[in-house]
């Protein structure tokens, strides 16, 4: 549980307390400092920002140029030369394939305890949350894991927002990056001055168990931000101030008066969402075949446009430039040369069947490096129930450990959910189990489930039937849905029974039946 740092005390007292945190374990900067310039440089950062350019399609093809050497033997980019940068988003698809996959339905929480259930999905099984997930595993996906902060609104409501992955520097307790010590987050604002004039100011934030610490960096230096004081809490919490007898202090017009008290969570409010164990963003294991296909197929483009099927060489004609050579390749097809006078022809010929056979090596290679599925694989839509499942199997995988890894996350987010609970007067759920099960989707053999699910009734329970179920979204949902229908058949049939037996009644006394 989040605790106060100072409560129930008199005004002076509480400046008093600000004072003393403020210099309670205070963070050197020269570490945090070197600590950022260390991090803006990093290659791991870097390639964060790659994937992010890669998953906007702004690929290396992009910045691609022809050249040639002229006459003196300067390199210049060509102005007459077609140049196609022809972009295949296959990272962008496959981080798409991914998150549908993982997270197409809502994934369900279970407990003994029901009303903890009810509680907790309020947070985290309605379908807003469930939108932020799929955002936080795309970003997860692309740059190897994703950050959570937890926060309070204006409100005094627990949210919890995404904090960009390249702007956070964790500084892990162990090395399997399960426990955090402190962060540092470091964001750029623009900020505006009166006379119009605009300034980049970078803010940073070094978050710990006793607060956060607010400073600028400028010019490799940390100075304090003057937006904020040297050290708050994670967030306020308003309560009634005292005197220094500890009597209710009074506003003019009696009513009583707050002070707001900076409070911290027993955790750092920062929780990571990972992609893998080792948080390794997909494009590391595809970029260099995506990139090589990107060349390929331009490179094919290229010589498409530019050369024709055929060129006519004129000897003994002035020689021309190198420019002058291309342009009039473009234009005339011919080729002017000097020399013995003469016209041939000379055939271009391009083996389109190799490049079709390397291009076709290279999008099966892309889709196997980064464990996804080509949908269009020729076979894939005739494929049996079984082979689906076959095709399936290196995405099932990979989306198995991703389950792992937000589960554990989760549970993490968990923490704050029930703390917030108990906080605010509610029931404590602090030792309250559960488990959480990601429903993943993709192509399934719904057939063959349905017959298996019904092979099973009374060998396993319904719960789990239901639960497996491809038709079913939320198994806590379609169980009280099926309760309901099952009471309203019910309750029809004794309708029917009572109205039979009414009928009967009321022709009793006739035995003609006609009721006269």
């Amino acid at each position: 549980m989040f605790f106060l740092n100072y409560q129930n005390q008199s005004l002076l007292d509480l400046k008093a307390a600000q004072s003393q945190l403020a210099t309670l374990a205070k963070p050197k900067v020269e570490f945090l400092s070197a600590a950022i310039t260390e991090f803006q440089e990093n290659p791991i950062r870097k390639d964060m920002l790659k994937a992010q350019d890669y998953y906007a399609l702004k690929h290396d093809i992009t910045a691609a140029r022809r050249t040639y050497i002229d006459r003196y033997g300067v390199r210049k980019e060509s102005t007459s030369l077609t140049n196609s940068k022809l972009v295949h988003p296959f990272f962008r698809k496959q981080v798409k394939q991914k998150v549908n996959y993982l997270l197409s339905k809502e994934f369900s929480i279970t407990s003994e305890d029901q009303v903890f259930v009810e509680q907790i999905s309020m947070f985290l099984e309605d379908r807003t949350f469930h939108r932020f997930l799929k955002s936080i595993a795309t970003h997860s996906i692309i740059n190897g894991l994703a950050w959570i902060q937890v926060y309070y609104d204006e409100m005094g409501e627990l949210q919890f927002k995404r904090i960009p992955t390249e702007e956070v520097i964790p500084f892990w307790k162990d090395i399997d990056h399960t426990e955090l010590e402190g962060v540092i987050r470091t964001y750029q604002i623009m900020r505006y001055a009166a006379d119009g004039s605009k300034e980049l100011i970078t803010k940073v934030e070094y978050h710990t168990t006793q607060g956060v610490w607010y400073f600028i960096h400028d010019k490799n230096q940390l100075k304090p931000d003057p937006d904020h004081a040297a050290l708050e809490g994670h967030f306020n919490v308003r309560q009634p101030a005292v005197d220094d007898l500890g009597r209710p202090r009074l506003n003019p017009d009696g009513s009583p008066e707050e002070v707001s008290i900076a409070a911290t969570w027993e955790q750092l409010p920062f929780i990571p969402f990972k992609y893998n164990e080792d948080e390794v963003s997909l494009l590391r294991m595809i970029k260099s075949l995506m990139d090589d296909y990107d060349a390929v197929s331009s490179s094919t483009s290229n010589v498409i446009q530019d050369t024709p099927d055929s060129i006519k060489v004129v000897r003994n004609y002035d020689g021309t430039s190198k420019e002058e050579f291309v342009e009039n390749l473009n234009t005339f097809r011919t080729a002017f040369v000097s020399g013995d006078g003469d016209v041939t022809g000379l055939d271009t010929h391009m083996d389109i069947a190799a490049i079709e056979a390397h291009l076709t090596r290279l999008r099966k290679d892309i889709y196997e490096a980064g464990v996804s599925v080509d949908t269009q694989t020729e076979d894939l839509g005739n494929a049996s129930g079984v082979a689906l499942k076959f095709r399936y199997a290196d995405l099932d995988m990979d989306m198995a450990g991703m389950a792992a890894e937000f589960t554990a996350s989760l549970e993490r987010l968990m923490w704050f959910v029930k703390t917030d609970i108990v906080n605010k007067g509610g029931p404590n759920f602090m030792d309250t189990e559960f488990e959480i099960q990601f429903n993943m989707g993709g192509i399934v053999d719904e057939q063959g489930i349905i017959a298996n699910a019904k092979a099973s009734m009374g060998i396993i329970s319904d719960e789990t039937i239901r639960a497996n179920h491809p038709w079913v979204l939320d198994t806590e949902k379609e169980t009280k849905a099926l309760k309901k229908q099952k009471e309203a058949e019910m309750q029809e049939q004794l309708d029917f029974m009572a109205q039979q037996s009414q009928t009967a009644f009321n022709n009793s006394g006739d035995p003609s039946g006609s009721g006269e």
